[in-house]
């Protein structure tokens, strides 16, 4: 009895160790390549429990879900020669474990790598052929499905499906930006110029409409004036034409009147006369008023 417990205890221990080397789970997010020996046999895909050899097959795990790249920021040159730093991403995903095993290994460390290369690569090429205006514009969906494609093609070859492709931030670097400031500054100083001598152009217009309409206006009412004056002057004169025969003696004192107005008016006239002058006879002698019927 004493003698049978621990080699029952081995032989316990020996088929739990048995077990865990022969016994391995694949997780929801997770796919397995078999190899034996270092020499890939088969990729398990189903989630659960599964055996393998133990001691002389490994199981090699990778992540099944979506993985991001970050890109370091780099220098690339447009197809206007414009300079631009850009700063971008990728999205990839393992679709063929055993391709990607026997391209770079069993680890992430060295698709990577890879891939930003690649990325750096397509971003150069595609952006060469873009202006600036088109990658700052609603033109840059259609710029990165161009490198997306380039980098799914370049790394289809080695398992790996690449999802997206993007640029987080484009900047201008410093000197560049300085320059565009000061020509966007001048561009719109000139159309402020521009604005302020067509407003000015606008206003000596409305002024010359203004007063070429005023000059008008004032022709037209002196000569309607003038027109009027010389009518009532004409009718003036024939209704005195016509009175003066019907009572010459009234039409006399009239005129006479009139002329003492014009010239005593003011109060400053100085008339130099002989006491018989005719001209004031009417002050002298003044008419009798004739007596009430």
């Amino acid at each position: 009895m004493s003698r049978s417990l621990p080699m029952l205890l081995a032989a316990v221990i020996v088929v739990l160790v048995l077990a865990s080397a022969s016994l391995f789970t694949v997780g929801q997010t997770e796919q397995v390549l078999l190899t034996q020996f270092g020499q890939p046999i088969r990729v398990i895909e189903d989630p659960g429990l599964h055996a393998k050899l133990p001691f002389i097959q490994t199981a090699i795990s990778f992540d099944r879900r979506l993985l991001d790249l970050d890109i370091p920021a780099e220098e690339v040159i447009l197809g206007d020669q414009r300079r631009l730093i850009v700063d971008s991403f990728a999205r990839f995903r393992i679709t063929n474990p055993l391709r990607y095993y026997q391209a770079v290994g069993a680890t992430e460390a060295g698709i990577r790598a890879r891939m930003a290369s690649v990325v750096s690569s397509a971003l150069r090429r595609v952006l060469g052929n873009e202006t600036l205006l088109n990658v700052l514009s609603a033109q840059r969906g259609r710029i990165m499905g161009l490198i997306r494609d380039q980098v799914n093609t370049e790394m289809s070859g080695f398992g790996v499906a690449v999802d997206d492709v993007r640029i987080r931030r484009a900047d201008l670097p410093e000197g560049n930006t300085q320059a565009i400031l000061s020509r966007m500054q001048s561009e719109r100083q000139r159309v402020a110029a521009l604005a302020r001598a067509e407003g000015a152009e606008a206003s000596a217009r409305i002024r010359a409409d203004a007063e070429r309409d005023r000059t008008v206006l004032l022709a037209e009412a002196r000569a309607n004036a003038d027109r009027l004056r010389g009518q009532g002057e004409a009718q003036a004169t024939a209704t005195y034409a016509a009175a003066a025969p019907k009572d010459p003696q009234f039409f006399a004192i009239w005129r006479t009147l009139q002329a003492y107005r014009s010239v005593f008016d003011a109060g400053r006239a100085r008339l130099v006369l002989s006491p018989d002058d005719g001209f004031l006879d009417l002050l002298k002698h003044p008419p009798a008023v004739p007596a009430s019927p």
